[in-house]
């Protein structure tokens, strides 16, 4: 049976105020994520439909909160909780927050390809 840990995650990724720990199992992708600065990730969607994220999520926030925020409306989600954001949303999360989550691989990927040239996008202007 696979299985995957922070510590033995196979990918990693960084920057101002983030660290995520990738593995995949089987057609998902779990992240090992810490939000230590927080913030609304919204600018990092620009360019997807309705520049929302396109990619369901499952997970589990171990410390802080996330909110997603749909056309509709917001899910607030608190230390303890697990957590379905269907597409459709962009996350926030305050600092100091720290989640697990599982997301399909290949829709992951597409969206994954879009926050990466906004997130450099955004640090070259900065």
């Amino acid at each position: 049976m696979p299985s995957a840990s922070k510590t033995t995650a196979a990918r990693t990724a960084s920057g101002p105020g983030y660290e995520g720990r990738f593995d995949e199992l089987g057609d998902y992708t779990v992240a090992f994520e810490q939000f230590t600065g927080g913030g609304d990730m919204r600018p990092l969607f620009r360019g997807l439909p309705d520049d929302r994220c396109q990619t369901p999520h499952w997970g589990v926030v171990l410390t802080g909160r996330l909110t997603f925020t749909y056309a509709d409306g917001q899910d607030v989600v608190e230390a303890g909780e697990a957590y379905y954001a269907p597409p459709g949303h962009t996350p926030a999360a305050d600092p100091g927050t720290e989640t697990i989550e599982f997301s399909p691989t290949e829709e992951l990927h597409k969206t994954m390809a879009v926050v990466m040239k906004n997130a450099q996008a955004i640090g070259a202007g900065a």
